[in-house]
């Protein structure tokens, strides 16, 4: 068993976020700061290990962000100017900022990872870029940053102004445009004060551009795909070895940091949200996030969690009891629901949509609910609601919900990726038999919707009853049991 393991560990490796020759890294390590231009980011030059030439951001390269910025404009309205700004820097304190993490629309236009810029697309303005003032305080406590030279030779922007030329330059851009289009969500004062601005906005002109950037998003390129599988891949792992881990700690805290450990020490930059560690009756809170408990020996914990792989996101879902085994009561529960989401995988295909899977799901859970005499006759629909009040699943990409104003009813087509979760969460509270009180049930797969049908990009992460208690109770198992390795085997493909 230790050396299956072991085999899919190295399997998930070798599609693992690039990592550079040694010789090539002992080669840099004889360069100076001095000689490789610090533009505030990874470039190719400055950190091979991570990026090819071409590539503007990590497996991303500066044709794709060329096409992105034609297409969006192809989009929008003739002669309309876009204004997309980056996300803020917010404050933890008066000097201590919280981790800074790019708006997806601005990071998917431009490739800039850093705070502070303004980006204007037009058909006759081109792509322009306004960047953050060089502040030498700043320089000296937080480093370099990307300003003009970076917006031109690095971005490919067409033109590029510094920051406090804004006032100068971008309101007669407004003026000669028929209509604006912006980020509502990173609306800078910067632009929405200026008097051009104002003057649209009170004569209905300016509109919110995310309905274009979102339908540009949905669909996700080769690339993309690619840091997508890999993304899904590292929290696999990771939370395979947080599941072992489970045994012997059994705090919802260090369960969380384990995560979080295995995810960075296999590339990722951050948790795509904070860990959902959910012991006992805390997995019966959707979004619980404490995380400050200990899991008792008879409970399940459930652990929602995924992380970020250069602006892509992985989310996935398992529910499991740390003692390595089931009651006869959870057993039919998690049945129910690994049930439900089997079945939901299975439809997922270009012509469907999100909606239909979630009705499906809602038939199939409420009839098993019943059969367990959890739900009763006359109350379904309340009482189900009270139990699930989740969807079935969302978009993902560069954000959790990834891609909010493209509506769940739209049949799904090849390239979007949607996650399935099933789950069940019945409250101490709540007026069921006593039994099933104080359990929570999720368990949620990445699903990407190819040309023939789909492919579950976290297939790897273990979910059968079986499998799982094998896992958990390995120190009690032979080495060589050949029925069980066959399992997990099959369990890898599907």
């Amino acid at each position: 068993m230790q050396r299956i393991l072991r085999a899919l560990a190295l399997r998930r490796l070798s599609a693992s976020p690039r990592v550079a020759p040694l010789h090539i890294q002992q080669g840099r390590s004889a360069y100076t700061t001095d000689r490789i231009h610090d533009v505030g980011q990874p470039t190719s030059f400055s950190h091979p290990q991570l990026l090819e030439e071409g590539e503007i951001t990590v497996g991303i390269t500066e044709s794709e962000y060329a096409s992105r910025r034609s297409r969006l404009l192809d989009l929008l309205p003739n002669n309309s100017l876009a204004i997309i700004a980056a996300a803020p820097v917010k404050m933890m304190t008066d000097v201590v900022p919280y981790s800074f993490r790019q708006d997806a629309d601005y990071l998917y236009l431009t490739g800039c990872l850093q705070p502070g810029g303004i980006t204007v697309l037009s058909k006759d303005f081109g792509f322009c870029m306004f960047m953050p003032d060089t502040d030498p305080h700043d320089v000296v406590w937080q480093g370099k940053t990307a300003g003009i030279e970076a917006a031109l030779e690095v971005f490919k922007a067409d033109r590029a102004f510094p920051m406090h030329k804004i006032h100068e330059i971008l309101p007669d851009m407004m003026r000669k445009s028929s209509g604006l289009l912006h980020n509502v969500k990173t609306a800078l004062p910067s632009y929405t004060r200026l008097e051009a601005f104002c003057t649209a906005t009170s004569n209905d002109g300016v509109k919110d551009i995310s309905s274009y950037t979102h339908e540009l998003r949905w669909k996700k390129s080769a690339s993309e795909v690619k840091l997508m599988r890999e993304s899904a891949s590292i929290a696999c792992q990771s939370l395979l070895q947080t599941m072992i881990f489970s045994k012997t700690h059994r705090e919802e805290s260090k369960l969380s940091a384990k995560f979080e450990y295995e995810c960075k020490m296999r590339g990722a930059q951050r948790m795509a949200f904070n860990p959902v560690v959910g012991g006992g009756e805390n997995g019966s809170v959707i979004h619980y996030s404490r995380n400050d408990q200990i899991i008792r020996d008879e409970d399940l914990v459930l652990m929602d969690v995924g992380c970020e792989l250069h602006g892509y996101l992985s989310d996935l879902t398992r529910t499991w009891p740390p003692c390595g085994a089931f009651s006869s009561d959870q057993v039919a529960l998690y049945e129910l629901i690994l049930e439900t989401n089997k079945e939901c995988v299975k439809l997922c295909r270009p012509g469907i949509s999100i909606q239909q899977i979630h009705n499906i799901s809602v038939q199939m859970l409420s009839k098993g609910l019943k059969e367990l005499g959890i739900l009763k006759d006359g109350r379904t629909a309340r009482s189900y609601h009270q139990l699930n009040p989740t969807s079935i699943g969302h978009y993902l990409g560069m954000d959790v919900h990834d891609c909010s104003s493209v509506s769940n009813s739209r049949p799904l087509e090849p390239g979007v990726v949607i996650t399935i979760e099933p789950g069940v969460y019945i409250p101490l509270s709540s007026g069921v038999p006593e039994r099933y009180r104080g359990i929570g049930i999720r368990i949620e797969d990445e699903v990407l919707i190819t040309d023939i049908g789909h492919e579950v990009l976290t297939g790897s992460m273990p979910k059968e009853i079986s499998h799982i208690k094998y896992i958990l109770n390995l120190e009690n198992k032979p080495m060589e049991e050949a029925d069980d390795l066959r399992e997990l085997k099959s369990a890898e493909l599907e």
